[in-house]
C-alpha cells in the first residue's frame, strides 16, 4: 500500500476570467501534517475546496486519489463519507445552539428520525474531553470564544470518523494562548491518535513549528514542497517561495512628518448595549497628531473595537458621553452618517459581515461610502463610478478580472483592499484600522503598510488595532496599551517592545485584583 494517503494529480480549475489552479499535484503522507502556504489568491483554498467537493467533480481537470481509490466528489458529503472533513476560516457553528448539538448537527444521533439525546449528549461528553475543551455540553456556541469554537469545530470533525482533517486558516482570529492551545491538539492528534493533517495558515511561524512537510503555491501553480529535517524551512525561505522575491524588511520604511494635534477623544465612556449597567468603555483619553500612525495594542476582550465603533457615529454601546475634538472643534456624532460626513473612517475587522457587500462587485463596493461624490441630483452617474473604481483598483493593487468581479469571490487580501479603497474614496482625515491585515499572507500585508505610510504622509491622522505585538512595533508611532476598557499605558516606537507592553498589560491586571 502507498505511504501516501492522498494524491491529487494535474489539478486545474479555472473562475471566469481567472486560471485559480494550474495543473497542481499533491501528495500527503498518511499520520503526517502537510501545510500549504502562498499568497492570497495563490490558489490554496481553491485546491482544498476541489478535495472537499465544494467544487464537485466536473468543474475541474485532473484526478483525486484517497487511500490508493480514485475518487469523484459531488458534494462534500462524499467527501466526509470518504473520512475528508475541511473546517474553513468561516466557522460553520449555530451561535444559538448548544456545543452538542452543533457537534452532530447534520450528523445526528437519531433513530426513525428521532433524535436520541442521551446518545447525542454522552458522545458530545467524549468528544468534548478528546479535544481538551473545559466547557460543559449544553453551553450555548454564543457563550464561548473563537477559540472555543475552533475546538467545537474539530469535535464535529471527529465526529464524522475523520482520517484526513483539512484546516483553513485555523488560527486566523484567535490569540496567542488560544493559537498555541489549538497547535497543542493538532499535534497531539497527530502523534497519539495519528490523524493526518493539512493547514492552510498565512502564519509562518506556527507552520515551522508543527508542519512535516510545507508545500508552497504561487498564482495557481505548486513552486515546492519543503521536508522538515531535510530543507531549509526558515520563515525567510519560505516566504521567499510565497512571493517570488526577497522579503528583506516585513515593514516599509516611512519617514515620520508628525503635525499637531488633529483627533483628540477626552473622558468618552461607553455601556454594554445589552447590559446597561456594565460599563465597557471607562473614561478613556487619547488623541492623534496629523501623519501620525496610532497603534493600540491589548488582549482580545480589552474594549479596542468597542471604543472605536462607539467613536465612529455611536455604532457601538448605550449612555455614551465624553468629548471628540476634530481640528479644535468638538464634533457632535449622533451616527455613522455623521462620522462620515465630519471626515471620519472605521475599516471593521469583520470585513465579510461589515465590510463588504460581497454579492456586489468591486465598483459598488469602492463607492457606497461616498455615493454624493458619483450621483448628480441623487442620480449615480456611472461612468463616474467606473472611472473612480478603475483609478482605486489600480492605485490599490487589487487582483481582480475586473471591476465588476464579485467582492465574494476575491481573495481575503484583495478583499481588505477593497474596503480601503472605499475609505480612501470617502477622503477621511482620521481613518480607524480595526486588525487590517488579520488573515492575509506576508506580501499583501506590506502592500497595505505601504497604503498607510501614503495616507499618513499625506497628513491623515491613523489609529491601527492590531493582535499582532510585531506589526504595532513594526508600523506605529506611538502606542497606547487598553486593557478592560482602559488606556493603561502609553510609549513612543522607541520605548516598546513586546515585553514592555505585555508588562504594561499584566500590571494593570495586578492592579485591579
Amino acid at each position: 500500500m502507498s505511504e501516501y494517503i492522498l494524491e491529487m494529480k494535474n489539478i486545474s480549475k479555472i473562475f471566469p476570467g481567472v486560471k485559480a489552479l494550474d495543473d497542481v499535484n499533491l501528495k500527503v503522507k498518511k499520520g503526517e501534517i502537510h501545510a500549504l502556504v502562498g499568497e492570497n489568491g495563490a490558489g490554496k483554498s481553491t485546491l482544498m475546496n476541489v478535495l472537499s467537493g465544494i467544487h464537485p467533480y466536473g468543474t475541474y481537470s485532473g484526478d483525486i486519489y484517497f487511500k490508493g481509490k480514485k475518487c469523484e466528489f459531488r458534494n462534500i458529503r462524499d467527501s466526509e463519507k470518504a473520512g475528508i472533513v475541511i473546517i474553513h476560516q468561516e466557522l460553520a457553528l449555530n451561535p444559538y445552539m448548544t456545543i452538542a448539538e452543533n457537534i452532530f448537527l447534520g450528523n445526528e444521533r437519531a433513530v426513525n428520525g428521532v433524535i436520541n439525546w442521551h446518545i447525542t449528549n454522552q458522545e458530545a461528553k467524549k468528544l468534548i474531553q478528546r479535544v481538551s475543551l473545559r466547557e460543559k455540553h449544553d453551553t450555548l456556541i454564543k457563550d464561548i470564544g473563537v477559540g472555543k469554537q475552533q475546538l467545537v469545530e474539530i469535535a464535529k470533525a471527529l465526529s464524522k470518523s475523520v482520517e484526513l482533517l483539512i484546516l483553513d486558516e485555523p488560527t486566523a482570529a484567535l490569540n496567542d494562548e488560544d493559537s498555541n492551545n489549538l497547535l497543542n491538539l493538532l499535534l497531539e492528534l497527530n502523534q497519539k491518535q495519528g490523524l493526518t493533517c493539512i493547514i492552510i495558515s498565512h502564519k509562518i511561524h506556527e507552520v515551522t513549528r508543527i508542519a512535516d512537510e510545507i508545500t508552497v503555491i504561487r498564482d495557481g501553480a505548486l513552486i515546492e514542497t519543503l521536508v522538515k529535517g531535510r530543507d531549509d524551512i526558515s520563515e525567510n525561505r519560505i516566504i521567499k517561495g510565497m512571493v517570488g522575491r526577497e522579503l528583506v524588511n516585513r515593514f516599509p520604511e516611512r519617514t515620520s512628518q508628525i503635525g499637531d494635534i488633529g483627533f483628540e477623544v477626552r473622558n468618552w465612556v461607553a455601556y454594554d448595549p445589552l447590559d446597561e449597567d456594565r460599563m465597557r468603555i471607562k473614561h478613556v483619553n487619547l488623541n492623534v497628531r496629523k501623519g501620525e500612525v496610532v497603534g493600540i495594542a491589548g488582549l482580545m476582550g480589552a474594549g479596542r473595537t468597542e471604543l472605536f465603533m462607539s467613536l465612529f457615529g455611536k455604532a457601538y454601546g448605550k449612555k455614551i458621553s465624553g468629548t471628540i475634538i476634530k481640528d479644535g472643534r468638538e464634533l457632535k456624532l449622533n451616527n455613522v452618517s455623521d462620522a462620515i460626513q465630519e471626515g471620519l473612517a472605521y475599516v471593521t475587522e469583520d470585513r465579510k459581515t461589515a465590510g463588504l457587500i460581497l454579492i456586489d462587485d468591486i465598483r459598488r463596493n469602492i463607492t457606497v461610502a461616498s455615493l454624493k461624490k458619483v450621483s448628480k441630483n441623487s442620480i449615480i452617474d456611472e461612468n463616474a463610478e467606473i472611472k473612480v473604481a478603475e483609478e482605486q483598483r489600480r492605485l490599490l493593487n487589487i487582483k481582480s478580472s475586473s471591476i465588476f468581479q464579485k467582492t465574494s469571490n476575491l481573495s481575503g487580501g484583495n478583499q481588505q483592499k477593497v474596503v480601503l479603497s472605499k475609505w480612501i474614496f470617502a477622503e477621511p482625515e482620521v481613518l480607524f484600522l480595526d486588525e487590517p491585515t488579520r488573515g492575509i499572507d506576508v506580501g499583501a500585508k506590506y502592500e497595505i503598510y505601504t497604503i498607510i505610510n501614503k495616507l499618513a504622509e499625506q497628513g491623515k491622522c491613523i489609529v491601527v488595532i492590531s493582535s499582532e505585538l510585531p506589526e504595532i512595533l513594526g508600523i506605529c508611532d506611538r502606542i497606547y496599551i487598553m486593557n478592560e476598557g482602559k488606556m493603561v499605558g502609553e510609549m513612543t516606537r522607541e520605548e516598546a517592545s513586546q515585553e514592555s507592553i505585555m508588562k504594561c498589560i499584566m500590571q494593570s491586571e495586578h492592579n485591579n485584583v
